[in-house]
């Protein structure tokens, strides 16, 4: 019996902590609030428009979190932030622990494929991740992390369509510095980190961090003995050289990292019957049958960037920003979650990298601003096999993606104090984005080699070259106005754009003979597998204060946003050998849609008391409220019929608000901080078609942490728990089923069953968000 809940000795802990401080278990970390001191509630600085600026001036809609915040509350990677952040969803995708789903304001990417752009662009120490493989960054050695919500195109990019997340990560100290902090709680969670860092001589510094993150399984894999599902083994580490010039008017910084994820595969729960074994469905829905074992998972990520920064006069700055990132993953991915060799992926994913950017910065009395250009040069291919038949060697139609992106940018944005109260700000970017793609399909008998197997191959039914250049231009305006020092208020348009491309999963012969000559051109090919850019049209309004002496700050948002081009990646069953049966499925991704967002977001942090029982105690609260109303204004299905009124905008729920409450009370020559969160998502769906199977309902969570911090920061002990209720919820799915062309709903057999279109099981299979976890964790500083 695998363990629930965290050991005796970790309840006995946190039974002992809360006599110790006699309070209730309250909340006191939130978004907006980056630290608290004794005097002052201090602004807090970011960097969204590639400069430093408190967040109250910048005319953008940004939550930030700083490294103390996320250790305090526990949070353990990127998509903890999600639900206390409005209209923002971060999670794993699908049958993995390290590629990311994003969306913000209902823009985002649900495929992780090669052929297709992220609309939301992660950003480590400003280097741009250009695949979601390897983008669930786990938190250590954090010094903020800040969430842009809004196309950001103008300053980030392509691809910012929605927003952008910049992980920041620490300076180096310029004294020694040595940290330890480890972890151990439910399913046997066991975490270490160890950073340290250390000055050689003046000018230069050295430092580094070993991260070693593993937890056992939320469930079991009843097929394959030895195999847990959801479980963590990761090893990562980083290293930093920074060279200060004599002058201080020069930094240097040379950083590398790396993680290698060897956590079993994470299958997931079938939610219907088998259709021919009859298999029943778990009573655990972290449990899977899935039998698939090969590729063994594994996933290595890697990289390095040099930044510098030279003050080249009082007014002047010279930034570069030169990377290189690599990343493999191979994982095995079960679709129908069963022992039979039904529909078996065994997959590849490969991705590389280089970037260079080049900002020169100006910083006059009214006039601020920089200007830039950006190149980047990226490969990403996949490879994956799809397994049908229960005989061996069996029936496999495989897939093969390649995309090669050379894409360049000019850029530039200014703001200009008109008087002491109005600020105008401008700005633009120009793209040019060319992509180049081969999409191999192959019918073959028996597994592909990259996979260990000597495969025959059969016939080969697209070997499809394409190439295409996208140009885009990107503006941005605002224009805010200060009543006070206290008070910003803003309006704001931006543009975003999201490359196009090939579907790497098209069929060439698929592919509709438009002319009826009798011949598929290679135009008519190109056209049927190639799809647009699509762009995103957004108006902003905001109001930022700091009230009664600075105890309250709120920050409102309205928005309204045109989203033209919608790029709808789907899947259709696929009869490759002519028998009447679908026996492969086939990429078809069309520009099928505009869409109209409009909403609200509101984040408020308020001081409700402070130094009542001591220097350092506090009452504090925190609240985010979400609210966006996302429709497709026109969805033209394959039939030429506009279903608009039966779509939904995937991953983005109606509603997201959060409140956290918390207590800052001085004992034992320290401060412990006992916090307590409630955050809600309303309906969810997976999908622009909506699922009775996989939609989400509305549903809360509870967190709660307990931490104690001695005066001189070098010590600290917690206790965390995430989930409290235990509620189960899913994140993600699988669906292939005949559904009805116009509404989506599936179409069911009179015994009330699915008609599948892949697989003879039936494919209905959810993924879950991660069930109550309990963990300490004790930290140390030398």
């Amino acid at each position: 019996m695998r363990p629930r809940f965290s050991t005796r000795a970790i309840l006995n802990l946190g039974a002992a902590l809360c006599a110790f401080t006699a309070q209730p278990l309250l909340a006191q970390d939130s978004p907006l609030e980056e630290e608290i001191a004794e005097d002052d509630y201090g602004a807090i600085v970011v960097t969204a428009r590639r400069r430093e600026e408190s967040l109250l001036d910048v005319p953008i809609a940004i939550t930030a979190f700083s490294g103390a915040q996320l250790e305090a509350q526990g949070a353990l990677d990127i998509t903890d932030i999600s639900n206390v952040t409005p209209n923002t969803t971060l999670e794993n995708s699908r049958g993995t622990n390290n590629t990311l789903t994003a969306f913000i304001r209902g823009v985002g990417q649900q495929d992780p494929v090669p052929g297709f752009e992220a609309g939301v662009g992660i950003y480590l120490d400003d280097v741009y991740l250009n695949r979601p493989q390897a983008a669930v960054l786990d938190i250590y050695e954090v010094e903020r992390i800040e969430v842009l919500r809004g196309p950001q195109g103008t300053l980030y990019g392509r691809n910012t369509i929605g927003g952008a997340i910049k992980y920041v990560t620490k300076r180096l100290s310029d004294t020694f510095q040595l940290k330890v902090r480890g972890t151990y709680g439910s399913y046997n969670q066991a975490d270490g980190i160890i950073s340290a860092s250390a000055p050689i001589g003046d000018q230069l510094r050295i430092g580094g961090s070993l991260a070693r993150l593993s937890r056992g399984g939320f469930g079991d894999n009843l097929t394959v003995p030895g195999l847990e599902n959801y479980n963590k083994d990761v090893w990562a580490g980083r290293g930093t050289l920074e060279f200060n010039s004599p002058d201080d008017r020069m930094l240097i910084r040379i950083s590398g990292d790396y993680t290698r994820d060897k956590s079993d595969p994470r299958n997931g729960h079938r939610l219907i019957a088998g259709l021919q074994s009859g298999a029943p469905v778990l009573d655990d829905v972290y449990d899977t049958r899935a039998g698939l074992n090969n590729p063994k998972q594994d996933v290595k990520a890697y990289g390095l960037a040099m930044n510098i920064t030279a003050e080249l006069s009082d007014t002047f700055t010279f930034r570069s920003i030169s990377a290189w990132r690599k990343d493999t993953s191979f994982t095995p991915i079960d679709f129908d979650a069963l022992p039979a060799v039904d529909v078996d992926v065994p997959a590849v994913y490969r991705n590389e990298q280089i970037s260079q950017e080049f900002q020169l910065l100006y910083e006059g009395d009214k006039l601020n601003g920089l200007i830039g250009f950006y190149y980047l040069d990226a490969k990403a291919s996949t490879g994956f096999d799809v397994l049908l038949s229960t005989t061996s060697p069996g029936f496999n139609a495989y897939t093969a993606g390649d995309v090669r992106t050379d894409t360049w940018s000019a850029f530039g944005d200014f703001t200009y104090d008109l008087t002491s109260q109005i600020a105008v700000s401008v700005g633009g970017r120009y793209t040019v984005d060319r992509r180049h793609s081969r999409i191999l399909r192959q019918s073959k008998i028996g597994t592909s080699a990259e996979f260990g197997g000597t495969p025959l191959v059969l016939a080969t039914t697209s070997d499809f070259l394409g190439d295409a250049t996208f140009k885009e231009f990107t503006p941005r305006a605002s224009i805010s106005f200060k009543p006070t020092e206290d008070h910003t208020l803003y309006a704001s348009y931006s543009k975003g754009f999201k490359g196009g491309g090939f579907d790497p999963r098209g069929l060439s012969t698929s592919a509709p003979d438009t002319n009826r000559d009798g011949v598929r051109s290679y135009q008519e090919i190109y056209d049927f597998l190639s799809f647009d850019p699509e762009t995103v049209d957004s108006y902003e309004l905001g109001w930022k204060a700091s009230l009664f002496d600075r105890r309250v700050r709120l920050a409102l948002t309205g928005f309204y946003a045109d989203y033209k081009d919608v790029q709808i990646p789907g899947s259709v069953g696929v009869d490759t050998n002519g028998d009447g049966t679908f026996d492969s499925f086939a990429g078809v991704t069309t520009n099928a849609s505009k869409a109209r967002m409009k909403g609200i977001e509101f984040e408020t942090f308020a001081a409700l008391a402070r130094d009542f029982a001591g220097a350092g105690s506090a009452i504090t609260f925190t609240g985010t409220l979400g609210y966006i109303d996302g429709q497709y204004r026109s969805f033209i299905n394959n039939l030429g019929v506009d279903v608009a009124d039966f779509r939904k905008i995937q991953n983005t729920p109606k509603w997201t608000t959060s409140g956290t409450f918390g207590v800052a009370i001085p004992a034992a020559s320290g401060l412990v901080n006992a916090s307590t969160t409630l955050s809600y998502r309303s309906k969810t769906s997976q999908f622009e078609t909506p699922s009775p199977y996989l939609d989400q309902k509305g549903y809360a969570l509870l967190d709660a942490s307990l931490v104690w911090t001695s005066d001189d920061e070098r010590y600290s002990i917690g206790l965390h728990g995430k989930n409290l209720l235990d509620k189960q919820y899913i994140t993600s799915g699988y669906q292939f089923a005949v559904v009805n062309p116009t509404t989506g709903q599936p179409v069911l057999t009179p015994a009330g069953n699915i008609t599948p279109t892949l697989g003879r099981e039936g494919v209905v299979t959810a993924f879950y968000g991660n069930p109550r976890q309990v963990f300490a964790t004790v930290g140390v500083k030398f």
